[in-house]
């Protein structure tokens, strides 16, 4: 089964805590959207493998610690998950994007997919699916879905707000998948939409309220 898990640091909450305020705007937002994932980006790379390699200094030879490769590729599920990708690619320069474009029906609030670009070696790369939101899951399920369905092995799933019941039917759906959270929030309304959470991110990022 996948960990959950929810991050504690107080810059990643301090950060959480601003972007729901009402009163922020959309600039503001959007560079903490960018600030938050690069700090999640920081915490959910802890487990990337290092290897020795020697190097010269300005004094001398020595043995270093680097990477083991960057085989990386950051996929935001469209259009929300945008406001991640600046912030992790600060961290990982060489990763490679994909985009996943869903949207949820107004009357079922099922996910539908209508676009889907991947690196053409998505299956070799580690694959950081992202979305401010984890609300029913189902678009990060569909999404994860969409990328496994094109060879992609081991992903982990980012999010800035997640409902409970998101949770449950992630993990539900893709028990392999660790899923890494800024801010674990009460419950749904009748709506779909996240309590107390931070309104529709993807209008708090580009103004389209």
């Amino acid at each position: 089964m996948g960990k959950v898990y929810v991050f504690d640091h107080p810059l990643i909450q301090h950060k959480t805590a601003l972007m729901r305020m009402k009163e922020t705007t959309v600039k503001d937002f959007r560079e903490l959207a960018k600030e938050v994932a690069m700090l999640m980006g920081f915490e959910a790379t802890r487990h990337l493998e290092l290897k020795d390699v020697e190097i010269t200094t300005p004094m001398e030879k020595t043995t270093v610690k680097m990477l083991d490769g960057e085989d990386i590729a950051i996929v935001p599920i469209l259009r929300a998950g945008l406001g991640f990708v600046d912030g992790f690619l600060a961290l990982v320069p060489n990763a490679k994007v994909g985009h996943v474009g869903l949207y949820r029906d107004p009357d079922t609030h099922k996910p539908v997919e209508y676009y889907c670009k991947l690196p053409v070696d998505i299956d070799k790369r580690e694959v950081f699916v992202v979305d401010p939101m984890l609300a029913t899951g189902g678009s990060a399920i569909d999404a994860i879905d969409s990328v496994k369905r094109r060879g992609a092995k081991k992903i982990s799933f980012l999010c800035i707000i997640a409902a409970p019941e998101g949770i449950e039917a992630l993990q539900k759906a893709h028990p392999d998948v660790d899923i890494y959270i800024a801010a674990k929030d009460e419950v749904l309304n009748d709506n779909a939409y996240i309590l107390p959470g931070l309104g529709d991110a993807g209008d708090r990022l580009y103004g389209t309220k």
